[in-house]
């Protein structure tokens, strides 16, 4: 069968073809070592699956580093335009040009492809180091809003025009009074956007068979912006996932503090208590809905939990377009020098595949990857940790990988 683009059909399902092309962005810095050694394991993990009745074509697409050279554009056009075209692509980091008239390459591709959720599951694998004593109970789903809140970028340096004007306004209009060499941001939370990332959560935990979703938020400060988001996160749970969801608050009231067969309950905790919950009673949390920033420090934290963002995945999903992603930054000094862990962006293979529904490959490279780290063969940042530990290149630590999906 010839290759073919993955569509959408008009339930909103994807139509995934047995070849299908998908993009891939390799990535600045060390993401051409991570690309090249990640790559290969999932074309093993599916050649391995499905025994040549399905094979992923590849197709590069240009941003960063590269594209600039290239191009002399940090995201071309082209590149947005094939990722929706093609519903699903992969990237690995991106580097952030400082003073080069783009804020965020990342953040470009969220908003320009309305990107709204990023997605981050948290799981703990077997022998990975981890300053937990329990790290084995740490399995969770971040869902962050990706286009609101501190990532609208909005603001205005100390003492710029912009900034003079909003100092006079809220000395004026509001009776708010600022010292004159402050700097000002907006943050900006909406009732649509915080609606559509919690309903995506819970749709998640039910497709899945979680018992909860928890929305994190500030509201006992930022009570109309961080509050709101707790409060619309209740409301779509009642207006959309009625049938299938209680509140914590009725869970209590009405069934003695146990969760009725097939309900998620929705629950709410302010961040900063969250924090010492994820690490005091992680089994008690299944998937996490947040606004932006909130979500951008647990998703970091959680992953320190079981062994750093080198071990985790992500995603950034909208309604149309998905773009997969290696969860870390670019690490210049290590570029061209086949050394850094892989994993980020193998896990984040894994769970593309899952997204396209060919889960059989998916497992295939979790059982490879868990049972390569079992065997203490790994890159440096792990094995600096591990006591008897086989420290391999990048490559080399793919190949390791290869090797057991081979004898599964």
């Amino acid at each position: 069968m010839a290759e073919a683009k993955i569509t959408l059909n008009d339930d909103g399902t994807l139509n995934v073809p047995d070849f299908p092309v998908i993009p891939f962005i390799e990535g600045d810095g060390t993401g051409p070592d991570i690309w090249k050694a990640s790559s290969l394991v999932f074309d093993k993990a599916v050649a391995s699956a499905y025994k040549g009745s399905r094979e992923i074509k590849w197709l590069e697409i240009l941003a960063g580093e590269k594209a600039f050279a290239k191009t002399g554009k940090w995201l071309p056009e082209e590149t947005v335009k094939a990722i929706r075209e093609h519903i699903v692509a992969i990237k690995g980091p991106m580097t952030t040009p400082v003073g080069k008239g783009i804020r965020s390459i990342n953040v470009s591709l969220r908003q320009k492809l309305d990107l709204y959720s990023c997605i981050r599951p948290v799981k703990y694998i077997d022998s990975v180091p981890s300053p937990m004593k329990n790290p084995e109970k740490v399995d969770m789903v971040i869902f962050r809003e990706n286009t609101e809140d501190l990532y609208a970028g909005i603001e205005w340096e100390e003492g710029s025009v912009g900034a003079a004007k909003l100092l006079e306004f809220l000395a004026k209009d509001m009776g708010i009074f600022l010292p004159e060499d402050t700097g000002i941001g907006i943050k900006p939370i909406s009732e649509k956007n915080s609606k559509r990332l919690v309903a995506k959560a819970i749709a998640h935990a039910i497709s899945n068979g979680l018992s909860s979703v928890t929305l994190m938020h500030k509201g006992n400060i930022m009570k109309f912006t961080e509050g709101a988001f707790a409060k619309w996160g209740y409301e779509v749970a009642k207006d959309k996932f009625g049938e299938k969801t209680i509140s914590e608050h009725e869970l209590f009231d009405n069934y003695n503090g146990i969760r009725p067969e097939g309900k998620i309950i929705i629950k709410d905790r302010i961040a900063d208590m969250l924090f010492q919950q994820v690490l005091l009673r992680p089994e008690e949390y299944d998937v996490i809905a947040a606004p932006n920033l909130n979500g951008d420090y647990i998703s970091d934290a959680l992953a320190a939990q079981v062994g750093g963002l080198g071990m985790a995945p992500g995603a950034n999903i909208g309604d149309y377009c998905a773009l997969f992603e290696a969860t870390h930054g670019t690490a210049p000094k290590y570029a061209g020098k086949d050394m850094v862990n892989p994993s980020s962006l193998i896990l984040s293979g894994a769970m593309m595949l899952d997204y396209i529904k060919w889960e059989e490959a998916a497992e295939l490279i979790r059982l490879g990857l868990q049972a390569t780290i079992k065997d203490k063969i790994v890159t440096y940042d792990l094995a600096r940790q591990m006591e008897g530990a086989k420290e391999v290149k990048c490559s080399q630590f793919a190949a390791a990988i290869i090797e057991r999906i081979g004898k599964i």
